[in-house]
């Protein structure tokens, strides 16, 4: 399930550090599963003013020019496979790397049935906002919502997506997590 949110944010966010008293781990099976996240980008990329004026115009053109590219295609679906551990269900959705980033995350709600958490960077003069909804609708199939925007540069780039995830079984195969 970790893998879901992470790629339904593209290339982006850890979620930050949370109170202990707060989390409540989602009521879903340990082990293998299979998730298809759905993305819509659309907008700028929110290159800081200092990056692009190091890029040349050729470069600036094909960064534009691919970015338009990518939001004319439309929706993109996106499948991987995950292990879910004890581990993973007892601490909220954090990609361990709290310290790469100057994120403050916010769980607004937290049951076994449901959470929902808004995250807030600040990276590289980029400002990023997400709001990510995850929902248990049995012990066996996850679905969710992901809002993401993120703004510098004077630009503004929107993600939306949709995720759903299955659990195939309890064994994980040659995606065990070696601890």
């Amino acid at each position: 399930m970790k893998t879901v949110v992470l790629a339904g944010l593209c290339f982006l966010l850890p979620l930050a550090s949370w109170s202990a008293d707060d989390y409540k781990p989602l009521n879903v099976k340990t082990g293998l599963w299979e998730s298809t996240v759905n993305t819509q980008v659309s907008g700028a990329l929110p290159v800081p003013a200092e990056v692009l004026s190091r890029l040349t115009p050729e470069q600036c053109a094909r960064m534009e020019a691919a970015m338009k590219n990518q939001e004319a295609r439309g929706p993109r679906a996106t499948s991987t496979k995950s292990c879910v551990t004890p581990e993973d269900l007892n601490k909220p959705l954090t990609f361990d790397a709290e310290q790469k980033n100057n994120c403050k995350g916010t769980l607004l709600r937290s049951s076994s049935g449901e959470q929902q958490i808004r995250e807030e960077c600040t990276q590289q003069n980029m400002q990023i906002t997400a709001m990510v909804h995850v929902e248990a609708v049995d012990s066996e199939h996850v679905k969710g919502t992901m809002d993401m925007t993120a703004s510098g540069g004077g630009n503004q780039m929107n993600s939306k997506g949709t995720f759903t995830a299955r659990w195939i079984g309890s064994d994980c195969g040659d995606l065990k997590k070696s601890k």
